[in-house]
């Protein structure tokens, strides 16, 4: 029997159009132009101005041959010339790729030759890791300098076009392309290698779209809401919220650099509602002198990821005017993708069980449409019992596209129809999830993946080490840090501020471990290493 419904009814431009997020600053600028979208410094500029200016950069690249499917790289702090990047690149169809702003320069020049960057956005202040990773880098792309002005450089780039100028290249009433397909990548970020080279995760049109509404609404987000920019615009896309922004007519508040005294101004003067940040970012709001803090007018929403808060921050953060909100995600899921949903009755608990209940990570996001922990063997959901170890597991369409030129990476991580998290952990009763574990040795320290098999490669080129294991230790301020347990050869010396140089020698510093404890190394029969000794050592050693 035919379908009525399925007849006759087709698809057209009056009754289809790929979803966008780039349609939202579209919108607000149309209905709210004279509205303050950005907040830097002294700068002000409404919602009109966004626009345009992001329409002149589409419009200047496009002009200068960037075409579909080209990449454009940056390497920006939070400022405005990072939110119009997030616009103006894939207004012109093209795909833009954050880069860590702490990273080393050999890690850049891969970045830059993996994605074959076309045009490359740098901030005035990263020059020298720019220049560096250039010359290491086979790619030779376009050069656009930031000189912000409200920490300007006078130095800039060999043949760079610097970025005021290169904007007035562009036209502010440019027709900025649709994506053909929803489909289309609109971002690019790199995961920090576990083994090998970093991979490149490629999201889209549609999954942004979805996950900048999906924030609005689990974060309940009212309309002209105060974002503060505390968050790396490079992680995730900034988790999605610099289209998340304009989809509400919020009001974004750059910060270059987090620290103390500029976040309480902020939150004061701007009378910010939102932040997201990694445990770090509590302790620095903390730790301010009383001279820094400030008395807020309103609650502040403060959406934390990587390791739980410890109790006595989520204390202390309540005390000082925040209400903390955990979550987690990976760059395969346009970030945050599960949220510790909090149920009005947990008020009446005792401190200890609400901070247990804080620790899970929680239940999925709107947008998402299934998660579980189940046997990657099996592929069986495991018991619901909070015991029972097994994979986190994602499917919907908040998953990215897939890993760049990296099938085989794409294909085991779509394993039997789930995107596979590589992240160990238990389901309770209830339904919320809580890792206990991550399979890929990632650490998050301070918000930043540190890969434990990177240090433990650099530490075993060490001459003077025999062994090295590198596992989690959890920190108050940074959420837990890199501790190495090194085995020396016989007859070989080496202190820990040896083995600290050396790290700091060949990698980027945030991820040198803050703790080296030299001891042997525990080990199966068949030579592997036990790591949850190890982990166990590490809780018991911390300072």
């Amino acid at each position: 029997m035919i379908n009525p419904y399925n007849t006759g009814l087709d698809r057209n431009p009056a009754n289809y159009q790929p979803l966008t997020p780039l349609s939202f600053l579209e919108r607000a600028a149309e209905v709210y132009p004279k509205h303050i979208a950005i907040i830097h410094g002294s700068i002000k500029r409404n919602y009109s101005q966004f626009y345009k200016r992001s329409l002149q950069l589409a419009s200047a690249l496009s002009a200068r041959g960037i075409i579909r499917g080209d990449t454009v790289s940056v390497i920006l702090p939070n400022t405005p010339a990072m939110l119009e990047s997030h616009y103006g690149v894939p207004m012109c169809g093209a795909v833009l790729h954050s880069i860590n702003t702490r990273l080393d320069p050999e890690t850049i020049a891969y970045q830059l030759d993996h994605s074959d960057s076309k045009a490359l956005i740098v901030d005035r202040e990263f020059l020298e890791v720019a220049g560096s990773s250039l010359k290491l880098a086979k790619v030779n792309p376009i050069l656009i300098d930031y000189n912000d002005s409200e920490h300007p450089v006078s130095n800039s780039l060999p043949n760079a076009t610097e970025y005021e100028s290169f904007l007035l290249e562009g036209d502010e009433d440019y027709k900025w392309l649709m994506p053909d397909d929803e489909w289309d990548a609109i971002s690019l970020n790199y995961t920090s290698g576990t083994t090998g080279n970093p991979k490149g995760v490629v999201s889209h049109h549609r999954g942004a779209y979805l996950l900048a509404q999906g924030n609005a609404m689990i974060a309940s987000i009212n309309k002209h809401s105060v974002y503060l920019w505390t968050l790396p615009m490079f992680h995730c896309n900034g988790w999605c919220f610099p289209w998340t922004m304009s989809a509400i007519i919020g009001t974004h508040v750059c910060l270059r650099q987090v620290r103390a005294a500029p976040i309480w101004d902020s939150l004061a003067k701007h009378k910010v509602t939102h932040l997201c940040g990694a445990p770090i970012v509590m302790s620095t709001i903390l730790s301010a002198s009383d001279n820094e803090k400030k008395l807020l007018e309103n609650q502040v929403e403060f959406f934390t990821a990587a390791a739980p808060p410890p109790e006595s921050v989520l204390t202390n953060m309540n005390a000082a005017g925040f209400n903390v909100t955990h979550l987690y995600g990976l760059s395969e899921t346009y970030g945050p993708a599960v949220v510790n949903e909090w149920h009005q009755d947990w008020n009446n608990l005792n401190e200890n069980e609400q901070a247990s209940l804080k620790a899970r990570q929680g239940v999925r996001y709107l947008p998402l449409e299934s998660l579980d922990v189940m046997d990657p063997n099996t592929m069986k959901p495991v018991p619901r019992d909070g015991k029972t170890i097994g994979e986190v597991m994602f499917r919907g369409n908040v998953v990215m596209k897939g890993y760049l030129k990296n099938k085989s990476a794409t294909d085991e991580s779509f394993k039997d129809g789930w995107f596979h998290s590589g992240d160990l952990g238990v389901i309770h009763e209830d339904g919320y999830i809580q890792l206990k574990d991550r399979s890929k040795d990632i650490i998050i320290s301070g918000g930043e993946n540190i890969s434990s098999i990177e240090i433990e490669e650099v530490l075993y080129k060490h001459p003077a080490v025999e062994a090295s294991a590198v596992v989690a230790m959890p920190d108050d301020k940074w959420g837990e840090t890199p501790c190495a347990f090194v085995q020396l050869k016989e007859l070989s010396e080496a202190t820990e501020e040896d083995l600290s140089q050396w790290c700091k020698d060949h990698m980027a510093s945030f991820k040198i471990p803050r703790q080296f404890i030299f001891d042997d190394i525990p080990k199966t029969s068949t030579g592997k290493v036990q790591k949850f000794i190890l982990r166990e050592l590490a809780i018991k050693k911390r300072p």
